[in-house]
């Protein structure tokens, strides 16, 4: 199963851009962790503890099959993503929260990022940049990690600031 998930080519350059840069890399999904750690090694190929995630969990049944364990099993969306990120904003030093979404599963932290990217997938569907421009949420699309790690490196290294980036948003 693990072979058969297939992440974007450029996340791994992202990943170590991010790394070599100190720059703290979370991932906020509503999979299942053990899965989501054992892509990452198979694909990124770096041990899974070196990465932070925020997902569901899974519990393994006496008959051998999956029970998601829902991180917000009160919420409409399973992980509200939203209870992720919104912790970092208490923060002594609020750092500048970017967060890069695909779906209906971002929608609720898709307001709390500082700079939003919104995917544009292969098959045309983006249900996240279409709630954003329908709420006038700022937002950048992207097609790849490639396309982010310039945006995301102008704004570490201080050459733009979020306000320059989200010019380019639709909204």
């Amino acid at each position: 199963m693990v072979t058969d998930i297939k992440i974007d080519p450029s996340f791994k350059e992202f990943y170590e851009w991010c790394k070599s840069h100190e720059v703290p890399l979370v991932i906020v999904s509503s999979g299942m962790e053990p899965i989501i750690r054992a892509v990452f090694e198979t694909t990124v190929g770096v041990s899974a503890n070196e990465v932070d995630i925020i997902s569901n969990s899974v519990k393994v049944n006496e008959n051998g099959k999956f029970e998601i364990l829902f991180r917000h099993p009160e919420s409409g969306y399973g992980h509200d993503k939203s209870q992720a990120i919104l912790p970092y904003r208490s923060l002594p030093h609020k750092p500048i929260l970017i967060f890069l979404g695909d779906g209906v599963s971002d929608l609720s932290a898709a307001q709390h990022a500082d700079i939003l990217f919104a995917k544009d997938k292969a098959d045309g569907e983006n249900d996240l940049a279409a709630y954003c421009t329908k709420m006038g949420i700022k937002h950048l699309t992207f097609k790849h990690f490639g396309e982010v790690l310039p945006i995301v490196a102008s704004v570490v290294e201080e050459t733009a600031t979020v306000e320059d980036v989200l010019k380019a948003s639709p909204i």
